[in-house]
């Protein structure tokens, strides 16, 4: 492998990286209506296993447990119903402390949770969600452990959800999304609702975090590609931008940071590490030539109309084109590796395999993209 193509790959990786941020999640509820169950369905196995992580201030029972992409917003010792007054205090700090720092680091989106079939809301609870209203707070609430059979829900959830409605609380639509987190083995009870509270979560999100909620969520893979191409599209117009800039350059050498940043920006989203990632591009885009550059230039000769670019400028046409149509191709690379649809070999992904999908793609888009002039 080349080390100009390692050392540029991981640079982009490290700065998608930064790019990307942390979604955090605030996630409320009393004990044992399965809070942990659902953050672990939607986010993947033992998100909420371990740690509590630290509390966001001093002396508070409000915790932030940090893990890659997402913040988990909890409560530790304290309980709404129970313990409102010191919550309250504890909710009112942490807001005014996390409203003086980035929007990384504050609190997104919370998440208040009901046991679906525990036919009791109490005034408390909607007190506690109104509350969050008031500190700017956008709230889903969740039922959690409704059972479904033949698409209809259980008439205990059922007559539940319609009571919050009646309250007509500052909630999300208005309505509490009904959730089953975990498939039941013993009555085959399925899971349901995680899409639909995933994309209401990305309704009420900042858009600046959606590209870190795309990446920490598991459940909804048309979010994951969503921000993959919305990326991908503002990539190939910073392309065209580059190449209609009077500086000439060579072998594609302007558009090669763009292309790997792209890469690595899709990668993340799917979750592939550094190192998987970096074979997938050395072997998808065959770089390990000589400077790693050939190879990108080769590439961008199949693109109709770019002519030979070698010591010449790239049309923003050309260059366009080029950047989406790679950055297509790549994405169902990525797709196919995190769905485990690429060979394996002695448990290694099969770099054969991997170029030709790639090289497979990216011919079958060339005719297809519009350019223009």
């Amino acid at each position: 492998m080349s080390q100009w193509f390692t050392d540029s790959f991981r640079a982009e990786f490290d700065r998608q990286n930064e790019l990307l941020g942390r979604f955090n999640l605030a996630i409320f509820g009393k004990t044992g209506v399965g809070k942990s169950t659902l953050l672990n369905a939607v986010f993947g196995e033992n998100v909420a296993a371990t740690g509590i992580g630290e509390p966001v201030t001093k002396g508070s029972h409000v915790y932030l447990d940090r893990r890659g992409r997402l913040g988990i917003v909890d409560t530790q010792g304290l309980e709404v119903g129970r313990d409102n007054k010191a919550l309250i205090s504890d909710l009112d700090k942490m807001v005014k402390e996390m409203r003086k720092k980035p929007l990384t680091d504050q609190v997104h989106v919370a998440w208040y949770c009901v046991r679906g079939l525990d036919r009791r809301f109490e005034e408390a609870e909607a007190d506690f969600i109104r509350h969050l209203h008031e500190l700017d707070l956008p709230v889903i609430v969740v039922l959690t452990q409704v059972p479904r059979r033949n698409d209809q829900y259980h008439p205990d959830a059922v007559t539940l959800a319609r009571h919050i409605e009646s309250l007509r609380l500052p909630i999300l639509g208005g309505r509490p999304f009904l959730t089953n987190a975990l498939r039941d083995q013993f009555s085959d009870q399925p899971e349901h609702g995680l899409i639909d509270l995933m994309r209401a979560t990305f309704h009420v999100a900042p858009e600046a975090v959606h590209g870190a909620l795309a990446a920490a969520q598991k459940v909804d893979l048309s979010a994951k590609a969503r921000e993959a191409k919305k990326h991908i599209t503002a990539t190939a117009a910073g392309a065209a931008a580059a190449a209609a800039t009077p500086i000439p350059f060579s072998d594609a050498a302007m558009l090669i940071p763009l292309q790997l940043g792209m890469m690595a920006r899709i990668a993340q989203l799917y979750g592939i590490r550094f190192d998987r990632a970096a074979m997938m591009a050395v072997a998808s885009t065959s770089a390990a030539t000589v400077g790693g550059r050939a190879a990108f230039t080769n590439l961008l000769k199949l693109i109709p109309g770019a002519g030979t670019v070698a010591g010449g400028a790239i049309s923003a046409a050309v260059a366009s084109t080029f950047t989406y149509t790679m950055g297509q191709a790549w994405l169902t690379v990525c797709q196919r590796v995190a769905g485990g649809k690429v060979p394996r070999i002695d448990g290694a992904l099969d770099s054969r395999a991997v170029k030709d999908l790639f090289q497979e793609e990216f011919r079958k888009r060339v005719p297809t993209i519009r350019r223009k002039d």
